[in-house]
């Protein structure tokens, strides 16, 4: 049995368990490799790694049985989709989320978000649609549970795959960098602490439900209002539960020009 090693804060690794069973030795490593990948990814978005965070190759190397050759290209493979930050001479960290990443992230997501779910009206695939319709059930019944884990992941999903639908090799990279600090700002908003939060949530669901609809009646009027009421339900919890007050005002900029009403051709 291989016990998956858990990462803790405090800028060090710590391993939990490592009892490997018997396998080759070629896919014990890309085995190793895989799983680093994903857990990488998990334990970022969900905030069991703090941003800014370091990781130590060496004892990650240690704890999924692989040579510091194939940890570097998980930590290559993670920095270019923008997980992770190389530094010369000072090894990996988690990416930061500071003040600049805030600020940027709330300028730049509503716009992205509504241009994805314009494309992905005119765009999708039959497939696709099942994708999403099947991810929806599993947040659905993540939310019902109250796990925030999988809450977490699954909304990260969903939209990715609206991201697919949409196909746009320019957008795409945006996208998914976008998702990374959504994930992990979000954190608080699948974690209610009282009856607005709970309702909020709750009404969530029904967004993703609604999208859902939108893009299969290629309605992109619908998709695009739609968005931007699902942005500003996130917006309104990050607002209070994520940024100070005294930063607020900066930080937390009025929603772009609102483009709702304009078509693509």
């Amino acid at each position: 049995m291989y016990c998956v090693p858990k990462f803790a804060s405090r800028r060090r690794c710590v391993i939990v368990c490592a009892a490997k069973g018997k396998h080759g030795g070629n896919s014990v490593a890309k085995s190793g490799k895989a799983t680093l990948y994903s857990d990488l990814k998990r334990r970022i978005l969900t905030m069991e790694l703090d941003p800014e965070e370091d990781l130590d190759e060496a004892v990650i190397g240690e704890a999924y049985g692989l040579s510091r050759t194939p940890v570097r290209e998980v930590f290559h493979r993670l920095a270019g989709e923008g997980y992770i930050d190389l530094r010369e001479n000072r090894g990996a960290r988690v990416a930061p989320m500071n003040h600049a990443t805030l600020r940027n992230f709330f300028l730049v997501a509503p716009m992205i978000y509504a241009a994805i779910g314009r494309l992905a009206v005119h765009n999708f695939k039959p497939r696709q649609m099942t994708d999403l319709a099947d991810t929806q059930e599993r947040f659905r019944k993540a939310s019902i549970a109250e796990d925030a884990y999988a809450m977490v992941m699954e909304n990260n999903r969903f939209h990715e795959i609206i991201g697919e639908m949409a196909g746009s090799a320019y957008l795409q990279p945006s996208l998914n960098r976008l998702l990374i600090d959504h994930a992990r700002i979000g954190n608080t908003f699948y974690r209610p602490q009282n009856n607005e939060m709970l309702r909020r949530l709750r009404l969530s669901v029904k967004h993703h439900d609604g999208l859902i609809e939108a893009i299969k009646a290629r309605d992109e009027v619908a998709v695009v209002d739609l968005v931007f009421e699902h942005w500003e339900l996130s917006r309104e919890n990050m607002e209070v539960y994520i940024v100070p007050k005294e930063m607020a005002a900066d930080v937390m900029p009025e929603t772009p020009v609102d483009i709702r009403t304009e078509k693509t051709p």
